[in-house]
């Protein structure tokens, strides 16, 4: 239960600020599709560091409008510019690690969770906080694994080799 609370809480703080009138770069070259689909029929094409206004966002793919064409690509296509002054952006990046990456994070599901889920979530300071009071330090968690009998372990980092 809280598991999924912290995955909506993310999720929201990640989709909350508004995608209109954002502009961005295109990473790599790529076809724009009439439609958010894979086999939706092409319209156009878009060049590595072609300058692009994102109009729309729809799953895994943005709309995009760029030299009087317009037309959707994945996600992973397009750098947003950071905008100034979106401070929840900025928290975001450095909270989940994205920070100067692109701060693309990209999912292919996430179980217990419907999209009726996602939509309706909402920041609550009081799950927070409770969440947090879960935490523990390392001298507690190493007294707890010693009463449930369990020891800790060193095993050389993995360098490689042929797996079967």
């Amino acid at each position: 239960m809280i598991k999924q609370r912290l995955i909506a809480l993310l999720a929201v703080c990640c989709c909350s600020s508004a995608i209109a009138a954002d502009t961005g770069v295109v990473l790599k070259p790529d076809q724009l599709r009439a439609d958010a689909f894979g086999d939706a029929k092409v319209v156009g094409n878009v060049n590595k560091n072609d300058a692009v206004e994102i109009l729309n966002k729809k799953g895994a793919w943005l709309q995009i409008k760029t030299a009087g064409k317009s037309g959707w690509v994945r996600l992973l296509t397009v750098k947003r510019n950071t905008a100034s002054g979106n401070n929840v952006a900025g928290v975001v990046g450095v909270a989940t690690g994205r920070s100067g990456t692109g701060k693309v994070v990209s999912t292919t599901g996430i179980r217990g969770l419907s999209a009726e889920d996602l939509k309706t979530a909402q920041f609550s300071e009081t799950e927070t906080k409770k969440l947090e009071s879960y935490s523990v330090s390392a001298d507690e968690a190493k007294q707890y694994a010693a009463s449930a009998g369990l020891s800790s372990h060193q095993y050389p980092y993995f360098q490689g080799g042929n797996l079967p």
